[in-house]
């Protein structure tokens, strides 16, 4: 990127050397770099300040700065380290960083329990992973019933919450995911190991596959008739 691109980059709020966040994520130096192309893409697509307002995120995931979805909101509240509403380069990388594939399980397993703690309890309750099944269906164009979803939920507790104390914690979660890996599936991005396009990545992931992991969290063979497109 050479010295007058370097200039420029320190110049943007909350800029962090690429040496820096490449010795804090498993991105290499030049990935970083081509990271942070995209980021001064998505960051001045509404509002040139350099950097990332929820509706610059809306606009980068849907196409569209006025579709709001709860998942999508998650995602950007997370990657949100500071809480100030925006998200700043160094908290791009970094939270970007989660998904790639060289980055630890532990750390993905953390990031999705967040995910779902809605209300920032430090705990999953029933009500917070009813309204994420639902949100992602929605993202997935996916329709169930109300039974289904019901039971989808009651199901994931009946083996997540071992404790029986109506929430999961992060140990019980932990436990639940390291039966069920494909839950946590979309939390590795491939192509995040050699960045070569300024591509935002896709967090929804391939629809129909996401929809069968949301439809039957637990792996159990279901009729796809219950799914209605």
């Amino acid at each position: 990127m050479g010295c007058a691109s370097s200039k420029r980059s320190k110049q943007v709020p909350g800029y962090e050397k690429p040496t820096v966040l490449a010795a804090e994520t498993p991105f290499t130096v030049s990935e970083v770099e081509a990271l942070y192309e995209l980021f001064k893409k998505l960051s001045n697509s509404i509002i040139a300040d350099g950097l990332i307002h929820k509706e610059e995120f809306q606009l980068a995931l849907f196409k569209n700065r006025n579709q709001r979805n709860l998942f999508a909101d998650r995602i950007f509240d997370i990657f949100d380290i500071k809480r100030n509403g925006v998200i700043e380069f160094g908290e791009f990388v970094r939270s970007l960083g989660v998904f790639h594939p060289n980055a630890p399980m532990d750390d993905k397993i953390a990031f999705a329990f967040r995910l779902y703690d809605l209300r920032q309890t430090g705990f999953i309750e029933r009500e917070e992973l009813k309204e994420m099944v639902l949100a992602l269906l929605h993202e997935s164009d996916l329709v169930l019933s109300e039974e289904d979803v019901e039971s989808i939920v009651d199901k994931t507790f009946s083996e997540a919450d071992t404790q029986g104390d109506g929430k999961i914690d992060p140990e019980e979660w932990k436990g639940f995911v390291s039966k069920y890996p494909s839950l946590i599936k979309n939390m590795t991005l491939p192509y995040l190991k050699d960045i070569n396009t300024l591509a935002f990545p896709s967090f929804v992931g391939d629809k129909r596959e996401l929809g069968r992991g949301v439809k039957d969290p637990m792996g159990a063979d279901k009729n796809q008739d219950q799914v209605h497109k």
